[in-house]
């Protein structure tokens, strides 16, 4: 991924040199596990653990010729304990593992580490939304139901389904996390043909992993997929919550909008533009995540115990999708906390149709008093309809309308337009969903 998009401690997980220090990691943890059961002498274990180091420059260098990263990795650590002076320990290196036995759990550990940032950002987000939906919980706005008014919400409401979105992308996501976190050494078809189960336990539990229970030459990829679908969901929540301030921050809305700072410039042509740059560049963005599963469904069917046509696929996928989820975290968490909104707009807007948004109301409470309810419908319909066309008032329509005074007295009318009955279940509704 491009820097632009990068923060730097999830690029770390990912650079080459983590990489290489993970397979290092993985190929230590074997050599002490084989050491502790006496299957590679212990003072070479040792010797590894102190003296094998690798440099992620002369890998690639030693990659041109052989055109086998791992080769290259383990030719690398062998120069490196030749430099040492501890040439004979090296022979113990990589002994009975096989190129994805290092590839595959090194890259669970990388996933891990990712997967810790992601979380934190879910959590940190969750809670900016938390935050923000109890000081609008009762800040009146409009429903809009196809882009059109429908009936009274309140924008804490809005929040409040943004943060239970946010929490069920955070418990698929740790349960996707969880899942992946496996590791492997059971050889080049996953029978422990050369590395009994024994030692990939004690492998696994010093790497802070699970054996995967079973395995051919790589763990299989619907763990992967689903991980990387769990990532496609978060962002597809995030793009949904910068959809929606888009469409809050235009000029016809202007209910809400993202952060402006003091020097910012919205065009280079027309001085008065704020547009909601970062709230698109957040929907752009989470395309690309989705791609990205589609990518990660593809890998999983492989040929027999093993090919690598899901390799330099998840080169690019795995790195990708963390960085930029991780990213659009960020961006949206600084989109919530900082978005201002403008209650007195919301009250205009909602009040702009004189009364239509409670045509639901009038409907229901007309057929209480005993009207046919294909009749009330006909009735509130037609002034809706005039009201609608003629930017007429329809709550001194209806008032007016003998019909409709013949089932509804004053006081009852005033009902049918109570914003405080729409919204009479709102502090239940926050119950529902901070409260569990």
């Amino acid at each position: 991924m491009i820097d632009r998009y990068t923060r730097p401690e999830m690029g770390r997980i990912w650079n080459e040199n983590t990489k290489y220090q993970k397979w290092l990691e993985v190929e230590l943890a074997a050599s002490e596990a084989l050491a502790e059961l006496g299957e590679v002498p212990a003072e070479a274990a040792a010797k590894l653990r102190q003296y094998a180091t690798v440099d992620a420059t002369r890998v690639q260098e030693i990659e041109k010729e052989v055109r086998h990263d791992v080769i290259a990795f383990t030719t690398a650590v062998a120069e490196s304990m030749a430099a040492a002076g501890e040439a004979e320990a090296s022979r113990w290196f990589h002994y009975g593992l096989t190129s994805n036995d290092v590839v595959d759990t090194a890259q669970a550990l990388q996933v891990k580490a990712a997967s810790a940032l992601i979380r934190t950002g879910l959590e940190t987000l969750a809670a900016a939304l938390k935050r923000r939906a109890f000081e609008f919980q009762h800040t009146v706005q409009i429903g809009r139901t196809h882009g059109v008014h429908a009936e009274p919400i309140t924008f804490g409401l809005k929040l409040a389904l943004w943060y239970d979105e946010i929490r069920r992308n955070l418990r698929r996501f740790e349960s996707a996390a969880e899942d992946i976190r496996v590791g492997k050494t059971s050889g080049a078809v996953g029978t422990f043909g050369h590395i009994g189960p024994k030692v990939e336990e004690r492998i696994c539990a010093k790497l802070g992993l699970k054996p995967a229970p079973i395995a051919s030459q790589v763990i299989s990829r619907d763990l992967h997929a689903a991980y990387l679908a769990s990532l496609g969901l978060i962002t597809a929540t995030l793009d949904k919550i910068a959809m929606e301030i888009r469409h809050l921050q235009r000029t016809e809305v202007r209910e809400a909008e993202e952060p402006f700072s003091a020097g910012q410039k919205g065009s280079s042509a027309m001085p008065h533009k704020r547009n909601p740059v970062t709230s698109e560049q957040i929907s752009g963005l989470a395309r690309v995540v989705r791609a990205n599963v589609q990518a990660g469904f593809e890998n999983i069917a492989l040929w027999h115990e093993r090919d690598i046509s899901h390799s330099s696929v998840e080169r690019v996928i795995l790195p990708d999708s963390t960085i930029l989820t991780d990213y659009l975290l960020a961006k949206t968490t600084w989109l919530i906390e900082g978005m201002r909104v403008y209650p007195d707009r919301m009250m205009k807007n909602l009040e702009s149709t004189q009364g239509l948004v409670f045509s639901g109301q009038l409907l229901l409470d007309l057929a209480a008093a005993g009207m046919l309810r294909e009749k009330a419908y006909r009735i509130v319909q037609s002034q809706a309809m005039k009201a609608w066309e003629h930017d007429g008032n329809f709550h001194q329509a209806i008032k007016d309308d003998p019909e409709v005074r013949a089932y509804l007295q004053p006081d009852q009318l005033a009902g049918s337009f109570s914003l405080e009955r729409q919204l009479q279940n709102i502090d239940e509704i926050f119950r529902r969903v901070f409260d569990n």
